[in-house]
């Protein structure tokens, strides 16, 4: 089984595909989340930069021994996207010490997307925005635009032709929250829920409506001109406040939690099985 591994600032999601898995209703009323398609476990944590290449391979062993896994017996494969540079050094020497043995794909440059890559400088494109990109053409064929709800909130454009064009990148949610907080010292941390309605009846309510609704019409805004330049499109969400956020925004149509992961994937299997381009 391929162990795929998507390290963000935050956080780092990692999955584990293995056969196909069966189709499930999406409890959010979207259209079934299709980049499901074969990931038997997944985990969340945190992502700290100064793991050691020892610490990782632990926590690795750790989550499949949950599930009641052996890491060296069910993984044949890792493939890795990050976007902290230091993390991804320490994966590469986590996989050179502990699983030599297996096929290893880092997303970077030089690696083998099969998307061609119309950025001024493809080398500026975060990996995690290739396998989002990547993913969704393969799950949506034609003109897409992923709204990436992470630490930041990022959109990414593929043409109807597969290509990759560009997209634009805003302050996420966390990073929005921490500056309202530590700049306004009358504020405080709230728990990120929908509000009883738009207009806040308390401090902790008027906070929760202005992000919940704040984010999702800056996505619609956003994505509304991303349109009027490209053409009509198909609109996907992923990353960790996606299925908070999507829900009340106009134009999102599918919410696919683990985007990343599944363009990962095929990232690797184009480097690893002879059809890459």
């Amino acid at each position: 089984m391929l162990l795929a591994m998507d390290v963000g600032n935050t956080e780092t999601v990692i999955g584990l595909f293995g056969p196909e898995a069966p189709d499930a209703p999406d409890a959010m009323g979207f259209a079934r989340a299709s980049g499901e398609r074969g990931l038997a476990f997944h985990w969340r944590i945190s992502t700290i930069a100064d793991r050691t290449p020892d610490e990782h391979a632990m926590v690795l062993t750790q989550l499949l021994d949950l599930e009641g896994l052996d890491l060296r017996t069910a993984v044949s494969a890792m493939a890795i996207s990050s976007s902290a540079p230091a993390v991804t050094t320490q994966l590469r020497r986590m996989a050179n010490r502990w699983f030599s043995e297996l096929d290893l794909t880092v997303i970077g440059p030089g690696t083998k997307s099969g998307m061609p890559i119309l950025y001024d400088n493809p080398r500026e494109v975060g990996a995690d925005r290739i396998a989002d990109a990547v993913g969704a053409y393969d799950l949506y064929p034609g003109a897409s635009i992923v709204v990436d709800m992470g630490t930041a909130t990022v959109f990414d454009v593929v043409s109807a032709k597969g290509e990759y064009l560009g997209g634009a990148i805003a302050p996420g949610v966390a990073v929005s929250l921490e500056a309202l907080y530590t700049q306004a010292s009358a504020l405080r941390s709230v728990e990120l829920v929908r509000p009883r309605s738009v207009i806040g009846r308390s401090t902790v309510e008027s906070i929760q409506s202005g992000v919940l609704y704040g984010f999702a019409a800056q996505v619609d805004g956003i994505v509304e001109r991303i349109l009027d330049e490209l053409g009509e499109a198909t609109v996907i969400a992923t990353g960790g406040l996606a299925g908070l956020i999507a829900p009340h925004t106009k134009h999102v149509q599918h919410v696919e939690p683990w985007l990343t992961l599944h363009g990962l994937r095929i990232v690797h299997e184009r480097n690893h099985s002879g059809d890459a381009s």
